[in-house]
């Protein structure tokens, strides 16, 4: 793109201008003075006015963009609307992609009936009766002093503050064929505050138990990988990756609940923050089986794993897929291999075979 010479010219003559005119006090019309009342001019009134006139042309300038930048926006979502293009930021990344709308009802039909994870109910908003549910449900343990008066007063949800959840997709640019992932945004959804309490409660314990097999960076595998090299690293070592299919979704809500149980029990304790560990089940139960969404002008009803989205999820994926791969860990160990997890993502280091550890990892596909 090529830029009119003239143009910082007359911009720089225009910012000159503006400066003498501050510095001065004078209208243009009236430019002539004498040598000796300009000369009189300090240095500092000088850098104050330059600066002065510098913030408004950046104000100017700031204005002219921002109508630029709107005027800009109206005309991409017209052409966005006209065409049937959705615009969204790539999973993993910072690049945004440009997709046909079709394609992307296609995919998310394909992944709902793949996934079996969601159920349709129309166009019935299920969102009143949740919030009656979510409050009396609260209630209940409340008068069953399952909770404290301050934790139920904490965890109570006011009809007028909330919105159902909606589903939405990230287009995985860097996988073959873009594949989708779902994204339910839940952040005034009725039972969001539930969430957030318990998992507040439960993700530093699972970071604790999982510390010596999960990593949280890439700068940190790296430094687990290369003090493990020192001794291990040979010709044959075989780095491999791996990505869990649909983590989210494929965790079962009765055993992905009872995973933290097992944590729990893991720490042999008896309650955390307050509550026990039976009241923990009893919410934790409650928000994995009430994720309703809207999409599409649909309502649905989540009836396998939890929301991606919704910050309990992410903690009892973590502690399901624990104890889920704690065989798989023993295994790598004991051939002195290298084993992290990251969520749903997956390195192993070690000295096996190719062919050996292909046979092993269609093994742990169906434990």
């Amino acid at each position: 793109m090529k830029v009119k010479p003239g143009r910082p010219v007359e911009q720089f003559i225009a910012e000159i201008d503006t400066v003498l005119q501050r510095l001065h006090n004078i209208p243009k019309i009236n430019q002539h003075k004498k040598d000796k009342e300009i000369n009189t001019v300090s240095y500092d009134n000088l850098e104050y006015a330059i600066q002065s006139s510098q913030s408004q042309n950046i104000q100017i300038n700031n204005i002219i963009k921002k109508k630029n930048y709107n005027r800009l926006i109206k005309r991409l979502k017209y052409k966005l609307k006209l065409t049937n293009t959705i615009l969204r930021k790539s999973d993993k990344s910072k690049v945004f992609h440009l997709g046909k709308s079709e394609d992307y009802r296609k995919k998310s039909d394909k992944y709902m009936a793949k996934t079996q994870a969601y159920k349709c109910l129309g166009i019935n908003d299920p969102l009143p009766d949740l919030i009656k549910r979510t409050n009396k449900y609260l209630l209940e343990l409340r008068l069953a002093k399952w909770i404290t008066q301050k934790q139920y007063e904490k965890l109570c949800i006011n009809p007028n503050e909330l919105e159902l959840a909606h589903l939405y997709y990230l287009p995985k640019a860097h996988k073959p064929g873009t594949p989708l992932r779902p994204i339910i945004s839940g952040l005034k959804h009725p039972t969001v505050k539930i969430s957030k309490f318990l998992d507040k409660l439960l993700r530093p314990l699972f970071d604790k138990m999982a510390s010596k097999t999960s990593v949280t960076s890439g700068f940190e595998l790296l430094k687990q990988l290369l003090e493990w090299s020192k001794i291990n690293l040979h010709q044959e070592t075989i780095f491999c990756t791996m990505d869990v299919t649909d983590l989210y979704t494929m965790v079962p809500q009765t055993e992905g609940v009872l995973s933290l149980k097992k944590m729990m029990d893991y720490f042999k304790l008896k309650q955390i923050g307050g509550l026990s560990i039976e009241t923990i089940i009893r919410l934790s139960r409650f928000v994995m089986q009430n994720n309703y969404f809207s999409y599409n002008g649909q309502y649905y009803h989540q009836i396998r794993g939890g929301a991606m989205g919704s910050p309990l999820t992410l903690t009892i994926a973590n502690c399901y897929m624990f104890f889920y791969e704690q065989q798989i860990i023993k295994q790598i160990n004991n051939s002195g291999g290298l084993y992290f997890r990251y969520i749903d993502d997956i390195f192993i280091a070690i000295n096996w075979p190719t062919r050996h550890l292909f046979k092993q990892i269609d093994r742990w596909n169906h434990l």
